[in-house]
This record gives structure tokens, C-alpha cells and sequence, in this order.
């Protein structure tokens, strides 16, 4: 039977006749049918994905080199545009709505050969952090069907996790691909906020959303990297830098480095003991290899939730306001009502309860009487955790904590109290705000059986140093 582990060995494979493109895609096919009840995909492209294999194991057979993504095959966030199919944002109000361009990064995975095989479930509109918001039903962490995969881009994670697919790609607004990789034990990266075209993406937050990559190895991440980033005339926020030829790059020689971590997000007190206590070992170990790794004081920590959730939910407010029953997607079947009741009574029925709480915290923090109390001061904290984090930067190579302060916790624990659902993301939010890139490499197990990751996070544009430093720690774990 086909296994997979990193591309690398895949297209060995294939170059040597063990395997085939079909093979693979069967083999994916037949574990996503015998693990449905994970909920991972919304929608499979069997019969799509089988020809797409057929036609490129025909090319190789007539001599064809291989691509850098040939035959992989790709899972996608159902918030991310496949041009005809179908694209829902796990939301009732996208139901039945239709993809009519392909996104950017799309575009790019399948020029370099990538086989895109099904749609991925996520909390609706990227809102949430454990997959319980989706219109279609929440998606189950494989290691412990009881307990949530993270948010909001679970499906995705748990489709890597569980060897659904090879890649998956998913968003990131506040660590919606960094925390379900690390309640799920897989790679999560999360690039600088312009490094790869968000053209295509449903926008949740604008300024804050970036595509990012599960994976099974930070290798496998850097080569997807490599393909889907550089400038886009669709995105005028992404960046025009070149795109350094990562996959090759992080095997530069091994280095010592100079590591920061806020002293505040290890003595935090819903930091999981164990969690706290194997990240201090491991920083321990990290010295001891003679890694240079200081405490820094960190006093806007506890600023970071609150701004992030202010300046994210005002930019929700005004993204989703085209969703409005109009021009696409649902439309209420009430008969005889005003254009206003229509808009109303189409937006109540049509999002669910997560995404109206924080469409309606927008728009409060945007109006009139509050905009300069809420809005523009965490602007303001933006701007001092942004200057904090060049000064860091300007002494230290990475940054290093946490990702997540407990390991997956149970379907419906947090549910009930949402205050306490967004404190979950204390770590993973801060990148998003000043756009540097961060990753999530699993290197713990707790002793629940769960695993957990270590966050670690560089400066803007410098993934070669977050990947070869990924790889490095990944290797000391092992």
C-alpha cells in the first residue's frame, strides 16, 4: 500500500516505478472515505483528481521532468478559491455558491503539478478557534475523537494529521494554522503578512489574514513556500520581494543562535504546568548545545488579546457587510418585506451565532462614540507592539514560546464561554498583529498523549532563518 512521507521521497518513488500519481490519489481517497466521520473534508474531487493523476504520470512516462509539486496532493481551507467548486466559508449564507476564479495561490500549486483533492472544513468565516463554528458540523481531532482539532482552520490540520492528503493549505489571522497544528502534531507555518497573494482568500481581517501551510516536515513546508509566494497584480498589499529559493536554503549549515522568550508568556497563568514545564527543558537543552536563549520583558502581553480582537472584529464588520442576500449567496424566503428586512432577516439566518457576536463587536468598536476609545487606541498598541518587536529583532535572531497554552481540549468545553475561547490564542495572535512570520513545529508529548508545539517567530521576510532554526530544533527532538 502507497505511504507518504515528505515530497522528497514521493517523487523518488515515482522516478523509480514504485508508485504512481493514481496510486496515491486512490490511496488518499480510500482513507478519506474510511475516516468521513472526522468531518475533515466537505467535498472530495474524486473523479477530477484520478484524471489530473492519470495525466501526469502519462507525462513522466513520456519523459516529462518533474514538476516541483508533481503529484502532490493538496487539501484547501473552504475559505480558499478553487474556480467551479464549491466555496461555502463553513457558512450557511455561502452555501450553494460557486467559485469563479481560482485564487492566486491556487493557480500556483497546480502550475507546479499539485493535485487539489477536496475542500477543507473550517469555523465559518475563518471565526474561531476549534472548529466547532461550521455551519457543516464540527471536525474531530484524530488522536482523540472527543476533543477539538483547533481553529479555525481544523479540517486542514486533521487532514494531515489523520494522512488525508500530503499538503493542506489553511489561513491565518490569529493563528488559525499555527494553533490546530499544534493541537493536531503536525507543521504549521504561517508567513510574513504579504508573502504570499491573499487574492482569492475570503477575507475575514484584512490586514491581518494570510495563507498558510500544513504540513508533515518543515522541508515539505519550505518547497510550498517556495512555489505559492511573490508578487500578485491581484494583491496590491503583497510584497514584491523575490522569493528566495527556500527548499534549498534551509540546508545551510547548522548555526548558534541568539534566542528571545517573554518572560510573561511562560509565567502566564493559564500556561498549562506541563506545557511550561517542557519548554523551559527545552530552552534548558537549547543553552546547554550552546544556543544563546535570554528572557525579555514583554509588559504589552496582556494587551494583546483585547487589541486583537478589537481591530480583527472591525474589519470583520466591514468585509462581510457584502454578505447581505442580494447578489449571492442566501437569501431569506420571507415574502413581502422592505429591502431593510431583507438584509436583516438574511444575515440572522444566514450566520451563525460566532461570526454575528463578532460582526456586531465591529461594528460597535467602528461607531461614532467608541471608535477613538477602542478602535484607534489599539491601533496605537499596534504601532508599540510593532517598534517593541524591531528592537527585539534588532539583538536576537528568533523569538521562541508556546503555541498554545493547554493541548486540545475537549468538543464543547469552551463553548459556553467565548471570553475564555479567545484567551486560548494569547500566543498565537501577537505575529498577525505586526505581520512577522511564525511557525509551530511539534516537539512535545504531553502526558495526556496529546502533543504540543513550540511557536517560534523571526523577523519580516527572514522565513530562510525560521525554517533552517525549525529544522535545526526539529532535529533535537527527535
Amino acid at each position: 500500500m502507497f505511504r507518504f512521507s515528505t515530497i522528497k521521497d514521493y517523487h523518488i518513488a515515482l522516478q523509480n516505478g514504485q508508485t504512481t500519481c493514481v496510486e496515491a490519489v486512490r490511496c488518499y481517497l480510500a482513507l478519506i472515505q474510511q475516516k468521513k466521520h472526522l468531518n475533515a473534508f466537505l467535498d472530495v474531487y474524486e473523479e477530477e483528481a484520478l484524471k489530473h493523476a492519470a495525466a501526469l504520470d502519462l507525462q513522466r512516462t513520456q519523459g516529462a521532468l518533474l514538476t516541483p509539486l508533481h503529484g502532490v496532493v493538496v487539501g484547501l481551507k473552504d475559505v480558499i478559491s478553487y474556480k467551479g467548486h464549491p466555496l461555502s466559508a463553513g457558512s450557511k449564507i455561502l452555501e450553494n455558491f460557486t467559485a469563479i476564479y481560482n485564487a492566486t495561490a491556487v493557480e500556483k500549486l497546480l502550475a507546479a503539478g499539485a493535485i487539489i483533492i477536496g475542500r477543507q472544513n473550517c469555523d465559518e468565516f475563518a471565526m474561531g478557534s476549534s472548529n466547532e463554528n461550521s455551519a457543516f458540523g464540527h471536525v474531530k481531532n484524530a488522536l482523540d475523537e472527543t476533543r477539538v482539532p483547533g481553529g479555525s482552520s481544523g479540517g486542514s490540520a486533521v487532514a494531515v494529521q489523520a494522512g488525508l492528503c500530503m499538503i493542506s493549505l489553511g489561513s491565518d489571522t490569529g493563528g488559525s494554522v499555527r494553533q490546530p497544528a499544534d493541537f493536531c502534531g503536525v507543521v504549521g507555518l504561517k508567513p510574513t503578512y504579504g508573502r504570499i497573494s491573499r487574492y482569492g482568500l475570503i477575507a475575514y481581517a484584512s490586514s491581518f489574514d494570510q495563507i498558510g501551510i500544513f504540513s508533515n516536515t518543515v522541508d515539505d513546508a519550505a518547497l510550498v513556500l517556495e512555489i505559492i509566494s511573490g508578487e500578485d497584480d491581484f494583491d496590491s498589499t503583497v510584497s514584491p520581494k523575490e522569493v528566495p529559493a527556500y527548499a534549498s536554503l534551509i540546508h545551510g549549515e547548522e548555526k548558534k543562535y541568539t534566542l528571545a522568550y517573554f518572560k510573561e508568556s511562560l509565567d502566564h497563568p493559564g500556561l498549562d504546568p506541563e506545557i511550561k514545564a517542557q519548554t523551559e527543558s527545552f530552552i534548558k537543552k537549547l543553552t546547554d548545545e550552546g544556543h544563546t536563549v535570554k528572557a525579555v520583558d514583554f509588559e504589552l502581553l496582556e494587551h494583546v488579546v483585547p487589541t486583537y480582537y478589537v481591530l480583527t472584529t472591525a474589519e470583520a464588520s466591514s468585509n462581510l457587510s457584502r454578505f447581505d442576500g442580494v447578489k449571492f449567496g442566501y437569501r431569506t424566503d420571507q415574502k413581502d418585506i422592505d429591502l431593510t428586512e431583507l438584509y436583516k432577516d438574511s444575515r440572522s439566518r444566514g450566520f451563525g451565532k460566532e461570526v454575528q457576536r463578532r460582526i456586531m463587536l465591529g461594528t460597535f468598536v467602528l461607531s461614532a462614540g467608541y471608535f477613538d476609545a477602542y478602535f484607534t487606541k489599539a491601533q496605537q498598541v499596534r504601532r508599540l507592539l510593532s517598534d517593541k518587536t524591531k528592537a527585539i529583532f534588532s539583538e536576537f535572531d528568533a523569538i521562541i514560546s508556546p503555541t498554545v497554552p493547554s493541548t486540545a481540549f475537549k468538543i464543547g468545553e469552551k463553548s459556553s464561554n467565548p471570553i475564555e475561547m479567545f484567551l486560548a490564542d494569547i500566543y498565537t495572535v501577537f505575529p498577525n498583529l505586526v505581520g512577522i512570520p511564525a511557525i509551530s513545529i511539534p516537539l512535545f508529548k504531553h502526558s495526556n498523549g496529546l502533543p504540543f508545539g513550540l511557536q517560534v517567530m523571526t523577523s519580516h521576510f527572514d522565513e530562510v532563518s525560521l525554517l533552517r532554526l525549525s529544522k535545526q530544533l526539529a532535529s533535537m527532538a527527535n
